[in-house]
């Protein structure tokens, strides 16, 4: 009896040893799954670069800006030297889709032949297409979606909302953003896109493009917030045409458009699990 009891205990023990190494093998199996995950999802990343527009536009706070002067195109250059320590191998830029093949065609002219002349260059000539021929990038893709909205729309209705307050912030949006100082006329071109890529003049510009209009409205109506959320709208569009493209996690994606846009891209992009957005000023030295 004792013999039998001894081997009885003995199987109990050895059975609970086994459950215990499989379930250490099973810990060990889930932490390396984890890893495996974690390995995996690595973020593609992406340098989110804000500019005005160089050429002409019907933006209604347009820089001046003259993008056939010689000395500027030359600091363009210099400045898309700089971020091609980025090393990107897409580039992205604020046209529409339609158009991808004249900008693809148009691109690789341009790398057969950087001394080409445009007849009405952009930032999109000037700084993306340098851009890619020094970084060797064979991608570049438009983004942009056209909508129109009416951002003028509280100058146009009897605004029962909250008139003081929007014609206070309107006389002179700027003040109410003490640090934005893009219009002083002794700025450079890199010195006025350094302070358009800061922080505190994209949340102006969403503020001024969209926010504001909330504060304008009829009696029973939501004509203001109703503008603002075609902006919103349409930069939710251009941000499904970005992931609309085929990239994988060792891309690195160069984004160039107006300012407002990056604006609300760096928010979509903060809260991504796909992409992560470095930071500019690592490239604005």
């Amino acid at each position: 009896m004792k013999i039998l009891k001894i081997t009885i205990i003995a199987l109990i023990l050895l059975n609970i040893g086994c459950k215990q190494n499989t379930q250490v093998g099973l810990k060990n199996n889930s932490s390396n799954n984890i890893k495996r995950i974690e390995k995996k999802s690595k973020k593609i990343q992406i340098l989110n670069f804000g500019t005005f527009h160089f050429g002409y536009t019907s933006d209604a706070n347009a820089i001046n800006f003259d993008e056939h002067d010689i000395e500027n195109q030359r600091e363009a250059h210099k400045i898309a030297e700089k971020l091609s320590e980025f090393q990107p191998t897409v580039i992205l830029v604020e046209t529409i889709p339609q158009r991808n093949e004249k900008l693809q065609n148009e691109y690789r002219a341009y790398i057969t032949n950087p001394k080409m002349n445009f007849e009405s260059p952009t930032e999109i000539e000037l700084l993306a297409y340098e851009l890619g021929r020094i970084s060797g990038v064979e991608r570049i893709y438009g983004i942009d979606h056209k909508m129109e909205y009416n951002y003028n729309i509280g100058n146009e209705i009897e605004n029962n909302i909250d008139s003081i307050w929007y014609n206070k912030f309107y006389k002179n949006p700027l003040s109410f953003y003490t640090d934005v100082y893009v219009k002083k006329d002794n700025y450079g071109l890199f010195d006025r896109l350094k302070q358009v890529n800061r922080n505190q003049f994209l949340d102006f510009l969403i503020a001024v493009n969209a926010d504001m209009l909330t504060h304008v409205g009829t009696k029973d109506g939501f004509e203001g917030a109703d503008e603002a959320a075609k902006y919103y709208q349409r930069n939710l569009r251009m941000y499904s045409n970005l992931n609309r493209l085929k990239l994988n996690e060792d891309d690195r994606v160069f984004i160039l458009m107006g300012a407002s846009h990056v604006a609300f891209f760096r928010d979509f992009i903060s809260r991504s699990p796909k992409y992560e957005m470095v930071n500019t000023f690592k490239y604005l030295k």
